[in-house]
């Protein structure tokens, strides 16, 4: 695999090392706009979306960053090989080595119809025939010509799926709400805990409930086992076997398991072993999104990421807006020590978005073995969270500003609200604490200022804050399907950019396996009689005494 062994080889890790001594002591962000007027202006970075005209600003600069910085850390990428990984990966070629597989979900969001080929075969006929079925299909559920077994117009669709083909629904569908059809209900099942089908359930009707299983494999014991509850409640409820048919699609390319389930096969949507999980809401996965918000309206979301993923693949990495968001996590993180990373935005309609970037971001960088087989000699993947603002700053915000930790955050906000009431009072009001706590987190409050507020001296050190928190500050015109479709790449290729500098494979996912397989193993356990002797004593412990408070395994 292109790059090195480890990140800490390379020559600019070195520099980069030696710099953040000088600069660490010395970078005090208040001063450095004080000294350099311009710095908003020279750290920032626009990103025109061309599929709708939609721009998105960057602002990069309350980070602690110089010139040599930025300069040191492309150095860096360029060392790392980033630009040839990038390159592979937009070729087809199979960068996912440890499962022989290409990355290809910009094939996806293709919607220049460029050439795109693995293994030598171009697989935009099959990503347009997809896409093609989606659109028909879709069009047919929201004008009503598919009915239900008992002819009613279908107004309930459950999903069924878990990891990115919960994740990514559940958070575009969300934020895109005020492009969805309101007559819709949605429900997203995921967890095997039964509570969250039997709530699902108790809120829809059989004849007008439109099942979509998602699972690749039609496998997933999870999903299956949903899959099969809905089944039978269907069946319980009046559906036939025949009816199955008009009522449950498979988001899948097992043709074998899915008609056994019932399922007709035109009912399927397929996509390749090439899409990963985390990365699958650009196709047949996306077909809730697509039935809520329409085709023509997925279809800009797909154009809004084309648009990053062509300024990703063609700007210089100096002006590339991903590749600058990577690098800054790789400086906080490896030079100086930031173990998370918060990512808070402005807009309601965005409250699952930070939930959908701890899958891209911790299943895709959570390794800690470099591509060439050894562990790593330094911190990978950052601990990502996020809640909307502003009621997050009634929770979390405290340790920002006064705790030990240092915690590099993004705030993302659009100018526009989709909800401008009052005159736009709220929208006025929520940008004010997006810009003060950006500005606040920035210049803190010296001892100084407060005791001219009149404070005791006893209460000096407690309202003192030591400011110099480094922020990201992300502000769409509004959050358009094109705009929430370069928002969320940005992300993948900034999650891209880190996993090349660590040299790691940013796209399996072995760390799930070891717990699903020990999972089927004590499953039979609890199914068994007696007591479980198998495991260490705690593991026992909890298994019995769960056998005997839950009353199975007689």
């Amino acid at each position: 695999m292109p790059g090195f062994a480890q990140a800490t080889d390379l020559a600019a890790w070195s520099q980069l090392q030696e710099h953040h001594r000088e600069l660490g002591r010395s970078i005090v962000l208040k001063e450095a706009f004080s000294k350099d007027p311009d710095r908003f202006k020279k750290y920032s970075r626009t990103f025109n979306n061309e599929s709708d005209g939609n721009s998105i600003l960057f602002d990069f600069s309350k980070n602690f960053i110089t010139d040599e910085t930025l300069s040191l850390l492309v150095k860096l990428a360029k060392e790392a090989n980033l630009e040839a990984l990038r390159d592979d990966m937009f070729k087809g070629e199979k960068i996912n080595f440890t499962e022989n597989r290409a990355v290809y979900h910009v094939a996806l969001r293709n919607v220049s119809n460029m050439e795109m080929k693995v293994d030598g075969k171009d697989v935009m006929e099959g990503v347009n025939s997809v896409l093609e079925h989606m659109k028909e299909f879709s069009q047919q559920v929201r004008s009503g010509e598919w009915k239900g077994y008992t002819g009613k117009k279908m107004n309930t669709i459950i999903n069924i799926g878990i990891g990115g083909s919960d994740l990514g629904p559940v958070m575009v569908t969300e934020a895109l709400k005020p492009y969805g059809d309101r007559s819709f209900k949605l429900h997203f099942v995921s967890n095997i805990d039964g509570t969250h089908m039997a709530e699902a359930l108790k809120d829809s009707d059989p004849e007008t409930t439109l099942f979509l299983v998602a699972s690749k494999t039609f496998t997933t014991a999870e999903t299956c086992t949903n899959a099969n509850t809905a089944k039978h409640w269907f069946m319980e409820q009046g559906g036939s076997q025949e009816a199955i048919a008009k009522h449950f699609v498979a988001l899948s390319t097992n043709e074998a398991e899915v008609t056994k389930f019932g399922i007709d096969k035109k009912n399927m949507f397929g996509f390749s072993d090439w899409v990963g999980g985390r990365y699958s809401v650009w196709s047949a996965i996306g077909l809730s999104v697509c039935l809520y918000i329409g085709y023509e309206n997925f279809h800009q979301f797909l154009a809004g990421a084309h648009a990053m993923d062509m300024h990703f693949k063609n700007t210089p990495l100096e002006e590339n807006i991903p590749v600058l968001g990577g690098l800054l996590s790789v400086w906080y993180s490896d030079f100086f020590g930031a173990q998370t990373h918060l990512v808070s935005p402005f807009d309601q309609y965005l409250h699952r978005f930070p939930a959908y970037l701890q899958q891209l971001s911790m299943e895709s960088n959570g390794k800690a073995i470099t591509r060439s087989g050894d562990y790593v000699k330094y911190t990978t993947g950052p601990i990502l969270f996020g809640e909307p603002a502003t009621n997050a700053q009634h929770s979390f915000y405290q340790l920002l500003h006064q705790g030990t930790k240092l915690i590099p955050t993004d705030f993302i906000l659009a100018a526009e609200s989709h909800n401008p009431i009052e005159n736009n009072k709220h929208q006025i009001m929520l940008a004010s604490n997006y810009f003060a706590q950006a500005e606040a987190l920035m210049i803190g409050k010296t001892p100084d200022e407060v005791k001219a507020e009149g404070a005791p001296d006893g209460l000096v050190p407690h309202k003192t804050f030591l400011g110099n928190r480094p922020t990201t500050s992300i502000l769409a015109q509004k959050i358009t399907p094109g705009a929430l479709g370069a928002l969320i790449t940005y992300y993948e290729h900034l999650t891209f950019t880190e996993g090349a500098i660590w040299n790691i494979n940013s796209f399996d996912q072995w760390g799930v396996e070891l717990g699903k397989s020990l999972a089927k193993k004590i499953q039979a356990e609890l199914d068994g009689p007696g007591e479980v002797s198998g495991h260490d004593s705690s593991t026992n412990g909890l298994i019995n005494e769960f056998k005997k408070r839950a009353n199975v395994g007689k």
